[in-house]
């Protein structure tokens, strides 16, 4: 069997409703970190090995995901795309590669980031025919994923965020090599709601041999808004490739190593940028403002003596002069759950305007198209579109 009879799958349909309002106006693979999109580094990370050949399964808001990588032609790579019109688990996104993989295969999340060396092992697990295979890794906290039970070298059960207490640190990394097989064995899937991949994986192991692909090596998860800061600054730190490339810097502006500046950046003088910030293209960062820990998005405006840390500024946005984003760590509620000691200051949607002299702290999210009065204090939920009036 030779190297060109396996082949990438990408899952990269989802939303990413946790995310949001970035995700309003792309998928959550789009959201950018260190400069480049989610799913960017994960093509990355498949392009370094012998695969060359990816099926991206897109679904919502898809035409922001094909118009970026097209037909692989810039990353090396034939890219084809599947779509899953309706999102209906990952174990469903699976099924929609049926009609264009005809051999052995490895799997991916579009949304998190591993190194090369997992993809180059599940890979040799396809072509041994070592097959169902998943990747198991090390978490801190495990019950945020699914905690997987080993017998030496192979899974005996995957149990998804459980409630209870756990006796085991290994999680499910997310990256799987499998068999045509599969499909059938996710038809024969009994799950109620959304059908998850490990609903197959758990039956497959409980029933039959699935192997265990150890792995120690990077992996960065964005599952909440806040998880963006952490891998960005990952990211940037890891690359050999972030720095000051290609902005224009006034004179007395001071920028930290690890920091990264996209093309057409326009810095002003006497600003300070922090450690582990990107800044997007054609973003402009003026006179006496500090930005350090944040991730800025192509177009955004951070106005003259702002504050903007551990901060999220999406697309277009302005914050306006003398504007601060900064506080410790917050409490932010995300639909149902409520996260504790979350270090996020605040987030700004795309085409937001926060005026002159506001404040935004502990965990706030303004949504899309906010504008959004000097002065104001902002230090919760605002919904996209509203107006936000002082006093």
């Amino acid at each position: 069997m030779n190297n060109d009879s396996v082949t990438a799958v990408i899952l990269a349909a989802g939303e990413g409703r946790r995310l949001a309002p970035l995700t309003n106006r792309r998928p959550k693979p789009m959201v950018p970190v260190a400069n480049r999109p989610l799913l960017e580094h994960v093509v990355e990370a498949v392009t370094a090995t012998t695969i060359d050949r990816i099926v991206l399964v897109v679904g919502y808001k898809q035409e922001r995901i094909r118009n970026h990588f097209g037909d692989g032609d810039d990353w090396g790579v034939t890219i084809e795309y599947v779509e899953q019109a309706t999102q209906l688990g990952t174990g469903h996104a699976v099924l929609q590669a049926e009609s264009v993989v005809d051999g052995p295969f490895v799997v991916l999340n579009g949304d998190r980031i591993v190194d090369p060396e997992i993809v180059s092992q599940l890979r040799d697990s396809a072509v041994e025919a070592d097959l169902p295979a998943m990747a198991v890794t090390s978490a801190a906290h495990p019950r945020q994923y699914g905690v997987v039970t080993l017998d030496g070298e192979r899974v005996t059960a995957i149990d998804e965020k459980p409630e209870g207490a756990v006796e085991t640190n290994q999680i499910n990394a997310g990256v799987y090599a499998f068999s045509p097989a599969i499909f059938d064995a996710i038809r024969e899937t009994h799950a109620p709601g959304e059908l998850a991949i490990t609903a197959t994986l758990d039956d497959l192991a409980a029933n039959e041999s699935l192997s265990a692909v150890r792995y120690d090596g990077r992996w960065l998860d964005v599952s909440n808004i806040w998880d963006l800061l952490t891998v960005n600054a990952a990211l940037i730190g890891e690359s050999s490739e972030t720095g000051v490339d290609g902005p224009t810097l006034a004179d007395s502006v001071t920028v930290a190593d690890d920091v990264a500046l996209a093309g057409n950046v326009r810095v002003g003088p006497n600003v300070t940028i922090g450690g582990s910030t990107a800044i997007g293209s054609n973003a402009t960062v003026e006179a006496g403002a500090v930005v350090e820990n944040a991730v800025v998005f192509p177009d955004a405006v951070i106005g003259a003596g702002a504050v903007v840390r551990n901060a999220i500024v999406a697309g277009n946005a302005r914050i306006g002069p003398n504007t601060t984003v900064a506080g410790g760590p917050a409490t932010v509620v995300v639909g149902d759950a409520v996260h504790h000691d979350v270090e996020l200051a605040g987030v700004v949607g795309d085409n937001a305007t926060v005026g002159a002299g506001a404040t935004l702290t502990d965990g706030a999210v303004v949504g899309d198209d906010v504008d959004a009065d000097a002065g104001v204090v902002i230090d919760d939920r605002v919904e996209s579109g509203a107006v936000v009036r002082r006093g």
